[in-house]
């Protein structure tokens, strides 16, 4: 828990606390054990409350294994002509002796292939992508990525000079219509 939740502790719930116990043994009246009761249970029932609201929709902490997959273009955020053309144009997958494969495509037909390296840095909460990319690359490749964590998934956005930014989600590649 936080500093604001142990302020709120050593300020708040451990005198009142006291003050009321010692009313208790003071005036034997059975109530004000059950308001203590209840204050202690509804601050537990608040804590698992907001423990459990953060795990289903906290950001998750990524890792390396976490990185390895396929990966596509994410229509979703620009949808139309420019985005199918970079869906059947471009993907990549990183597997897991750390490879990264970025494959310039004609629809399923794999044209040029880009081989690389990923590590990871350890720095932060979450692990953060580096790609290691001998030259010459492609020009999507020409610096890391971007990582977006969402609750139950996560995006990779590369920048390109030409594209400016192109998102990438997990996902295994299939034909789609041009139209």
């Amino acid at each position: 828990m936080g500093f604001g939740f142990r302020l709120f502790m050593i300020l708040f719930m451990v005198p009142l606390s006291v003050i009321l116990l010692i009313t208790w043994f003071i005036t034997r009246k059975n109530h004000w054990g059950k308001i203590i009761g209840f204050l202690w249970l509804g601050l537990l029932a608040m804590v698992m409350f907001l423990s459990g609201l953060n795990w289903i929709l906290g950001k998750p902490n990524l890792e390396k294994d976490d990185y390895y997959g396929q990966y596509i273009v994410d229509r979703t955020y620009f949808s139309g002509k420019q985005a199918n053309w970079q869906y059947n144009h471009f993907r990549f997958e990183i597997k897991d002796n750390d490879s990264l494969y970025f494959y310039v495509t004609e629809k399923e037909k794999i044209i040029r292939t880009y081989v690389g390296k990923i590590k990871v840095t350890e720095n932060y909460i979450s692990e953060h992508l580096l790609i290691n990319m001998p030259q010459p690359t492609h020009h999507i490749l020409s610096s890391n990525p971007t990582t977006y964590r969402y609750p139950w998934y996560f995006h990779l956005v590369f920048y390109s000079p030409k594209f400016n930014n192109l998102y990438f989600k997990k996902g295994k590649w299939e034909a789609i219509d041009p139209n």
